[in-house]
């Protein structure tokens, strides 16, 4: 599943980078037109600016050619105006030289024509080319204008790719971190299941074979023991008591449980709703406070005044019904007789309702066939849902009509007030009514369905009093279950003592022979040995270091008593005159040696107990160890191929990155080339500019 989940991971990775690799296209597409478009517009601006040149050498050219033709006219009216005062003196001379003159003023006139004329033309060819070129300057900047458009577009695109891309490979991180985590809680489920699924296969084995052995036992004691099928009349098989089926008890009360929590919400708008009714009569045409209310009104109110004590009834009659149903009974409509009740207040509620309506009926609830329940439950929900629809229509008018008297002049603000909690109190009812509806169309089929539930191999109850029957007959049969339990526990309470019995019986037994065996080694011992050999004795099986002294002591007969401080206690206490008694020197060592067996026994039984528990914790540690062992080699083997796919993808990821930066480097290189072309041209566009605006200047004061 994990793989699954990493493939389609790269899948949708290896989607997202030919769609990258396409936008990457495309962009470079893009940055190529531009870079050509670029070279036209250098070209264009190259011819545009030799032209220019010529133009403006011309223009030299001809300012030049004009002062010369200038200083030339100054020249010639100057000799004419030296030539008129000789004309006057000279007569007769002057016919020669006024012929003379006008044959150069008219060559100069002409000369002079010819020169304003070429001035025009050439005035009017730089007027051109000036508009010329302030038309080409304006379509220079427009396609600047655009092309940075374009720049700031790409650039924009190209961040949102980088953007986008680091997001993916931050979400692919993640993603895999997570689908790591998910492959090792699912492979630890997936081991659980694996022993779930031995496990339960034996268990399955188990009880099938316990099964099929009761069946075996169960259908020989039927056919030896049961004298007659009671399932086969109806009358007999409906006080049977059916199977227990906790799921339906509990299905029953939680359809209830909701039930109860919708009937409580409607009654709460229908209290509302009938007191806000009540209030609004009280106040509209009519307001009680200033006039007296028509008797129609008094009556009605009256009537919306008793509402409660038909309302209420339905959520006690509810919680009543909620209450019966529990996991003991067996939930049908035979045996829930809180549903009458429930029934009855609902009734009075409807017949109060009337009551209100300018008619009344008369209705007489009878009993219903079986074979009838299902269609009236579908009349219910029918019933229901029209209840739902007569509820939308109200306070669809209600609300039309609450409009229409805010807007009147005589609208007061108790008036407004009462019609907004009435339309309140309409819509939760109007909710209320919804939700029921649709809970009871949800849970009809249910309805019809345990309908049928009851004694095996039958089609129900048959009667409410075979019900009842059945009821109580289910309690006995549930009380003798519980002292047949108990009699099973008692048995193998008293099975258990038993055997402890006969366990601490065994125990006296032979805690009896080692003591008889005992007591005849010591009586051995007593009669083969002195007194002074038995406080040897006395020394030898307590390890006393002073058991000399007291040999020598008991040699001697000294007068003073002598008191012996070895583990058997107190052996003798001897005089000149007295002899040591036998009887209860072996006394006292029976009860020493009874003592000390029972001390050892117990720190025997102890110690057995002990090295009992201890094998037990070792071997389940051991089988821990061993399962530990196991985990860690499968968990080594899973980290390796985790570490494996962890390599890997980390491999791709970089291969990736490096694809995508060496792309981007790419297309930051082309934005940076197309940046410095138009830079360049934008400085020759300001060139061009500063030398048109010196041109048009030089022309101007020309």
């Amino acid at each position: 599943m994990a793989s699954a989940e990493l493939q389609g991971k790269y899948q949708k990775l290896a989607q997202e980078y030919s769609k990258l690799r396409a936008q990457n296209q495309v962009l470079k597409k893009g940055v190529v037109d531009e870079q050509a478009n670029s070279a036209a517009l250098k070209e264009q601006l190259k011819m545009k600016d030799q032209s220019l040149r010529k133009l403006q050498q011309e223009m030299d050219s001809l300012t030049f050619r004009n002062l010369q033709l200038a200083k030339r006219v100054e020249l010639l009216q100057d000799e004419l105006s030296l030539s008129e005062p000789r004309g006057k003196k000279n007569k007769k001379s002057g016919e020669s030289s006024s012929q003379l003159s006008q044959e150069q003023k008219s060559v100069f006139d002409e000369d002079l024509q010819k020169k304003i004329e070429e001035n025009e033309r050439l005035h009017i060819q730089f007027f051109e080319a000036d508009e010329q070129h302030k038309h080409v300057e304006a379509e220079l900047r427009s396609r600047l204008a655009d092309l940075e458009t374009e720049a700031a577009q790409h650039q924009a695109v190209v961040d949102g790719l980088t953007r986008k891309y680091m997001e993916t490979i931050e979400k692919l991180q993640n993603d895999k971190a997570k689908l790591e985590v998910k492959s090792q809680t699912l492979e630890k489920e997936a081991k659980e299941c694996r022993l779930r699924t031995e496990e339960c296969q034996l268990q399955l084995k188990n009880l099938h074979e316990d099964l099929s052995g009761r069946l075996e036992e169960s259908l020989s004691i039927i056919s030896e023991k049961v004298p007659f099928n009671d399932t086969k009349y109806s009358q007999y098989n409906a006080l049977n008591v059916p199977l227990h089926n906790r799921r339906h008890q509990l299905k029953m009360r939680d359809i209830a449980g909701q039930a109860l929590a919708f009937v409580q919400d409607l009654v709460t708008a229908l209290l509302n709703f009938h007191t806000y009714t009540e209030q609004r009569i009280q106040i509209f045409p009519v307001d009680s406070a200033i006039d007296t209310i028509s008797p129609l009104n008094q009556k009605f109110s009256q009537y919306l005044h008793e509402n409660a004590s038909y309302v209420r009834p339905l959520e006690e009659g509810m919680l009543h019904l909620f209450e019966s149903i529990t996991e003991d009974t067996v939930t049908v409509l035979e045996t829930t007789v809180k549903l009458k009740t429930f029934s009855e207040h609902l009734t009075s509620y409807i017949c109060f309702l009337r009551k209100i309506l300018p008619y009344q009926l008369k209705t007489e609830p009878d009993g219903l066939l079986r074979t009838n329940y299902s269609s009236v439950l579908t009349n219910v929900g029918a019933a229901l849902h029209g209840f739902h629809d007569v509820m939308k229509d109200i306070s669809k008018h209600y609300s039309q009509k609450a409009t229409i008297e805010h807007e009147l002049p005589t609208a007061t603000q108790k008036l407004i007030t009462t019609n907004d909690c009435i339309l309140s109190s309409v819509v939760a009812l109007t909710n209320g009514a919804g939700k029921i509806a649709s809970f009871y169309s949800n849970n009809v089929d249910y309805f019809i369905a345990s309908l049928s539930y009851g004694p095996k191999a039958a089609s129900g109850f048959i009667s409410p009093l075979s019900a009842e029957c059945m009821l109580q007959y289910k309690k006995k049969a549930a009380a003798y279950m519980k002292s047949l339990r108990k009699v099973q526990q008692s048995l193998e309470k008293i099975s258990k003592l038993e055997q402890e019995k006969e366990h601490w019986m065994l125990e006296a037994q032979l805690a009896k022979i080692k003591l008889e065996k005992e007591n005849q080694r010591i009586a051995d011992k007593l009669k083969s040995t002195s007194s002074g050999q038995l406080a040897g004795l006395a020394q030898d099986s307590a390890a006393v270091s002073n058991a000399a002294g007291q040999d020598e002591a008991a040699a001697k007969a000294v007068p003073e008593p002598v008191q012996s401080t070895s583990l058997i206690g107190i052996l003798t206490r001897t005089s000149d005159s007295e002899v040591p008694d036998v009887e209860s020197r072996e006394d006292l060592i029976k009860n020493h040696y009874m003592a000390r067996i029972v001390e050892l026994t117990s720190q025997l039984q102890l110690a057995d107990s002990k090295s009992v528990h201890f094998y037990a914790e070792c071997r389940a540690l051991s089988k821990r160890l061993a399962l530990a062992e196991k985990s860690k080699e499968t968990l080594t083997e899973e980290m390796k191929l985790a570490s494996q796919n962890i390599s890997r993808l980390q491999d791709e990821l970089t291969t990736t990155k490096r694809s995508y930066e060496d792309q981007l480097s790419m297309m930051s290189d082309h934005l940076c080339s197309m940046n410095e072309t138009l830079s360049k041209q934008r400085e020759e566009i300001d060139t061009l500019k500063m030398s048109s605006k010196g041109n048009s200047k030089k022309n101007k004061s020309r």
